[in-house]
């Protein structure tokens, strides 16, 4: 709801609050007062064109505010916390400013944000109803959404289980369309993965083992010199049996330790010396004795190269293309692994293609009949609603309005089979709604756009909206001369249907009929001044006695005459009952 909108500098109004209230706000002044801006303000507010004619002259900018009550649950406000706006106890700040240049700028919640948020909200806050406005039901997808939440359950029902079965519809028909359009790009990563694993199968590495490999080839590659060096090694530590003079480091180790043992008994300290020569033999001992094994197992097997290198150059083949050098074999067996895994998905896509297909194929003929309980269901609905509005219009001065609505369906080749038919289809089902409306006998029917004129339109409106009211509910309406070219009995019926509609949303209507100001809970008026060469004009909300005043003054055009204020007092009762009732 909208609790109270400020006007700064725009047209003729200079500065002004417009306080409103939950129930039936009108606002009324005379001609050239500046009615119209407090709807071009909410229009502003709303995210309409920012026009820098509309600021004041002399002025920089012309500014718009407005604070919205909003339920912390409502679409509106979650779209606003999204934004980045704050709510401050469920009430929301709204602005747009209009430079004198044409820059236009919106806040919502404190944040700076582009104008469309502004119009996001507008959607589910506020329905204008002006002379020149793009009313919401003159849009055929919110006259069907309208439709169907008239209709109750009799719509909602089959249409949540058609919206479930389109939504798996989509994925099915989504996945279908990539298996089979993709069909040679399968067949060739399948005939690629195929060759790879043959290759890798056919040369069974094994994870580590170019390692080992590079370890062998590099000891046979230098058989000769490390056979040679053993040799030697082994003649320093134990001696050369072909040379019984030559000094090895274990016989000069055993001498060493013979003359430490005759005197260690002398010192416990040179007996700790002697038993680490001790430990030293017996390592020389066995070093030695590995050497000597080790001279005796290397054998320079040339044959043996060549295969180790042959199998090395194999795997680096394979760390080319399947792995990396850092990564070495065991990447390769990994490649392997997952390839297998790919390449079984990709073998069995032709058997989920053909799944994927029956599955599509019964969720069509299942979508088809659900869509055809829907459209009855509207068309049954359709009927009440057409009789409903145009009982409405008869008691609105359009006595021979007919109203009905077209629910047609547009051919597809790739839609729904339907009646014989093959129909576009979306999440909605299979029906373009549109409303339309035939203002006298003998026209035709049009859509409700087309076929009124603007103070008709605003009428029809008014009671699509009487009639909708709490199936689509809105939480404020805006009326802009919503009476005009009526007069008398009508303009009362006119203020009676606000009335009504006002009892389950805030209602604000801009008039000049006192038949329809006397309905109002509240009535606020717009005031013109001037000092000679500036005009101002300002928004006051009337008290009753000021209230009889302006309604004299909108019968009559005298505030004060006994007979105009009389008349007004009698209109304010007349409207008091069904107010109360």
């Amino acid at each position: 709801m909208l609790d109270e909108m400020r006007i700064r500098d725009l047209g003729v109004i200079d500065d002004a609050v417009v306080e409103l209230a939950p129930g039936f706000t009108v606002v009324t002044g005379e001609t050239g007062a500046g009615k119209t801006m407090v709807v071009t303000s909410l229009g502003l507010l709303l995210g309409g064109r920012a026009d820098p004619a509309l600021v004041r002259a002399g002025a920089e900018r012309a500014v718009v505010e407005g604070r919205l009550a909003l339920p912390a649950d409502s679409p509106a406000a979650a779209r606003a916390l999204e934004a980045g706006a704050e709510l401050d106890e469920g009430v929301l700040l709204i602005s747009r400013t209009v430079s004198a240049e044409g820059r236009s700028r919106a806040h919502v919640g404190g944040r700076s944000v582009p104008v469309g948020l502004l119009t996001e909200l507008g959607e589910d806050l506020i329905a204008v109803h002006g002379q020149s406005d793009q009313q919401r039901l003159l849009r055929p997808a919110r006259q069907r959404g309208a439709l169907d939440r008239y209709a109750g359950a009799a719509v909602a029902e089959p249409l949540a289980r058609y919206r479930a079965g389109y939504r798996r519809l989509r994925e099915v028909s989504t996945r279908l369309e990539e298996l089979t359009t993709q069909a040679r790009e399968r067949a060739q990563e399948a005939d690629l993965l195929r060759f790879g694993l043959e290759e890798i199968a056919a040369a069974e590495p094994v994870a580590g083992e170019e390692l080992e490999l590079a370890a062998e080839a590099e000891r046979l590659g230098h058989a000769d010199a490390l056979s040679s060096a053993a040799v030697l090694a082994h003649a320093a530590l134990a001696g050369d049996p072909t040379d019984p003079d030559t000094l090895d480091a274990g016989t000069l180790l055993g001498q060493a330790r013979r003359v430490l043992d005759g005197v260690r008994g002398h010192d416990e300290r040179l007996a700790t010396l002697a038993d680490r020569l001790a430990e030293l033999g017996y390592l020389f001992a066995d070093v030695a004795g590995d050497l000597a094994l080790y001279a005796d197992d290397l054998d320079a097997d040339p044959v043996r190269l060549a295969a180790v290198e042959e199998r090395r150059a194999v795997l680096a083949q394979l760390l080319r293309k399947y792995g990396s050098v850092e990564g070495g074999t065991a990447e390769v067996v990994a490649w392997a692994e997952q390839g297998a895994l790919r390449l079984a998905e990709l073998d069995g896509d032709d058997e989920r293609i053909e799944e994927l297909a029956a599955e599509e194929a019964e969720l069509r003929a299942e979508l088809a009949l659900l869509a055809a309980e829907v459209s009855a269901a509207r068309q049954a609905t359709a009927a009440r609603f057409a009789e409903a509005v145009s009982a409405e219009l008869t008691e609105l001065a359009m006595p021979h309005a007919k109203v009905t609505f077209d629910l047609s369906r547009l051919d597809d080749p790739a839609g729904l089979e339907l009646d014989g038919r093959t129909v576009a289809y979306g999440s909605h089902g299979v029906d373009e709604v549109e409303v339309l409306l035939a203002p006298h006998p003998g026209a035709p029917p049009r859509p409700i756009a087309k076929g009124a004129s603007g103070g008709e339109l605003s009428r029809v409106m008014l009671a699509v909206e009487v009639v909708f009211a709490g199936a689509d509910p809105v939480p404020t309406y805006l009326f802009d001369e919503v009476d005009a070219g009526v007069g008398g009995k009508a303009a009362v019926e006119i203020g009676r249907r606000l009335a009504k509609l006002a009892r389950s949303a805030q209602v604000v209507v801009v008039t000049h009929l006192p038949q329809v100001a006397a309905f109002a809970d509240r009535h606020l008026v717009v005031e013109k001044t001037s000092d000679g060469t500036v005009t101002r004009s300002g928004v006051k909300t009337l008290s009753d006695e000021q209230r009889v005043r302006e309604l004299s003054r909108m019968l009559a055009g005298l505030e004060d005459s006994e007979l105009g204020r009389a008349h007004a007092e009698e209109l304010l009762a007349a409207a008091r009952g069904p107010r109360e009732a």
